[in-house]
């Protein structure tokens, strides 16, 4: 009964073995490297839209403004027909 008892537990470390290093690590250390790569991702999406709301910021403070447009020289009186 001893060795039964011994292959046993052998069988069952040998099955956690193959659990920690077949499955559990590597799915942790792709879940570090998913978390690092949209972190990254993240960050540089961040760059590019400061980076477009500086662009955006700087031309509308060089735009010199339009003088107004005086409109009523353009209008013309509507009548409605019947």
């Amino acid at each position: 009964m001893n060795i039964f008892r011994l292959a046993f537990e052998l069988f069952v470390l040998y099955l956690l073995y193959k659990l920690v290093f077949e499955l559990i690590i590597p799915v942790a250390k792709t879940t570090k490297q998913v978390k690092k790569q949209f972190g990254d991702m993240s960050a540089q999406m961040q760059e590019k839209m400061n980076a477009q709301q500086q662009a955006n910021t700087g031309y509308k403070a060089t735009k010199n403004p339009a003088p107004p447009v005086n409109k009523s020289d353009d209008y013309i009186d509507f009548e409605e027909v019947k």
